[in-house]
């Protein structure tokens, strides 16, 4: 049984692969034969171009800059939240001692 080995392409040759199925009036299975790629991975590339424009194909380990916005609001969120509760109970705590 053979393994099948996973290749990586870059940022550049996928946009690149992109562009020459948009400007080009070869059909995109051709393209994607000359290329030496899957006709179902070129077509997940070009819908990820469609769909987040400049941002896609951010790479591996890494996160668009707008899910990572997300991610840093979604962090910042969690911390203020934590810092209300505390403060509810250091004045619910404060004003029991008073009475």
């Amino acid at each position: 049984m053979s393994q099948r080995k996973i290749r990586k392409y870059d940022k550049e040759f996928k946009q690149n692969a992109v562009n020459l199925c948009s400007k080009n009036d070869r059909p995109c299975r051709e393209i994607a034969k000359d290329l030496g790629i899957a006709p179902s991975t070129l077509a997940s590339w070009i819908e990820a171009c469609q769909k987040d424009g400049s941002e896609a194909f951010p790479g591996k380990g890494h996160l668009k800059p707008s899910d990572a916005e997300v991610a840093q609001l979604r962090k910042e969120l969690a911390h203020v939240r934590e810092e209300r509760d505390i403060l509810k109970k250091a004045l619910g705590i404060f004003s029991s001692l008073r009475k």
